[in-house]
């Protein structure tokens, strides 16, 4: 905040100097935020002190409304500066976050091949490597010597996202093998690349989902990704940057689902009232209309809790219990399979050894609930031993169904995400419910 006010004096102040010096000075990523907090007068100012390189990177940084604000402030001299200096990628996702006025106006003002590389890019499904790659990498062929290839590195590396990874392919581009800058650095430099190159590529193909691709970038540690077409020839890279935007727009999305929100890409702090609304409500709605299986089964155990009204003190303790119990195995297992630890083939190890957990969870909770009972409720034995063997029976339910939903929902083609707290927690509440009044009416005569 410090640093904000420095600029915001210094801007004000008309020392335009040192400012610049600061700012070139500073990580893009902290001017990207810093400018932020800027209102749109002084955030087209400011940027225009910034030397070409570092406005363009500080551009991909900003969130997509700040980026509109600029390119709406732009002259058209200004947006193919910016446009220049970004890689094919950043032009995509900018492309695909503007409305489509200012879309057209960044398509003009494109060079003619980066055009047909973004149009290339755009045609691949939004969930798929092709969306993700850029076509700007470095590649070297078999026959060249280490002389050669760092030639080639030095005339065309200066406009690659990355040169440390270079690809080696053959006339017809397909992908044959990679090496990097380090291993040419340290070869001789009449030796060939065929000599020195490493031809064990790990690679996925264009529609492969992104979601795989950043499970990928984790499973083998990459910093890049080398992306080829149905005929195994090489069509782009992707790098770890832009897999780990993947991975935390998937955790998003699953904590979202897991609370029962519809995800979306949109920040908290962004989503207006009513938009937060559209979100929650569908699944509130269901939640609500399931909740009445409970309702229901209250209502036909109406009798037994007349004969027998103490019982009803102990319904919000067992099902929000066996709710959490539920969730916890829900939890595990989500993350197992999103980690690729837990498989469909997997499901009856995944039950055994909930089971055994599920047992010593629940028979601990019951030991303790019915001392508590006995010590401090003062109920009696039999609605102590009524509380506490539903405790184990409805534990054990819990914690195999928290496990179970998830494995059956991927194996279906569903996002294990959904069958998580809510859903589960609805479904435990109901056989809880018939556990509790069964053991009951049969425990007490009821």
């Amino acid at each position: 905040m410090e640093t904000y006010e420095l600029l915001t004096e210094l801007l004000h102040g008309k020392k335009w100097q040192e400012l610049k010096d600061i700012l070139s000075e500073m990580n893009e990523q902290d001017i990207a935020e810093l400018f932020m907090e800027l209102d749109e007068r002084d955030l087209t100012l400011i940027y225009r002190l910034l030397p070409k390189e570092l406005a363009a990177e500080v551009f991909v940084n900003m969130e997509p409304e700040y980026q509109e604000m600029l390119i709406r402030a732009f002259s058209d001299t200004e947006l193919r500066e910016v446009l220049d200096e970004l890689y094919v990628d950043d032009a995509v996702d900018l492309i695909e976050e503007m409305p489509a006025t200012l879309v057209k106006r960044i398509l003009r003002h494109t060079d003619p091949d980066t055009r047909k590389s973004i149009n290339e890019i755009l045609r691949y499904p939004e969930d798929s490597a092709g969306s993700l790659m850029t076509i700007e990498y470095v590649d070297l062929k078999r026959s060249m010597t280490v002389a050669d290839a760092f030639t080639r590195i030095r005339r065309t590396g200066v406009d690659k996202e990355t040169i440390y990874t270079c690809y080696v392919t053959d006339s017809k581009r397909k992908l044959k093998g990679y090496v990097t800058v380090k291993d040419l650095l340290l070869a001789d430099e009449n030796s060939t690349i065929r000599d020195i190159m490493e031809d064990n590529v790990i690679s996925v193909t264009t529609h492969e989902d992104k979601e795989v691709v950043a499970d990928i970038f984790q499973k083998y540690d990459l910093v890049v990704l080398p992306v080829v077409d149905g005929e195994g020839r090489l069509v782009g890279i992707i790098t770890v940057d832009d897999a780990i935007d993947v991975l935390q727009e998937e955790m998003t999305e699953d904590i979202e689902k897991m609370a029962a929100i519809t995800p979306t890409d949109k920040p908290y702090l962004k989503m207006s009232v009513i938009e937060n609304f559209k979100k929650r409500i569908p699944w509130l709605m269901l939640l609500m209309v399931s909740a009445t299986f409970t309702e229901k089964i209250i209502t036909h155990f109406e009798g037994t809790l007349t004969a027998c009204v103490v019982l009803t003190a102990f319904i919000p303790m067992l099902t929000g219990t066996c709710g959490n119990c539920g969730a916890q195995s829900s939890a595990t297992i989500i993350r197992g399979l999103s980690l690729g630890d837990i498989e469909f083939r997997d499901t009856f190890k995944v039950i055994f050894k909930e089971l055994r957990i599920a047992f010593v969870c629940g028979l601990a909770l019951a030991i303790v609930n019915f001392a508590k009972l006995m010590l401090f409720d003062d109920v009696g034995a039999k609605v102590a031993l009524v509380v506490s063997f539903t405790m184990i029976m409805a534990v054990i339910f819990a914690k195999v169904v928290g496990s179970v939903l998830p494995v059956i929902a991927k194996k279906l083609g569903f996002d294990p995400a959904v069958m998580s707290s809510p859903f589960i927690s609805t479904i435990v509440d109901a056989v809880t419910l018939l556990i509790y009044f069964t053991v009951a009416s049969a425990v007490l005569n009821l």
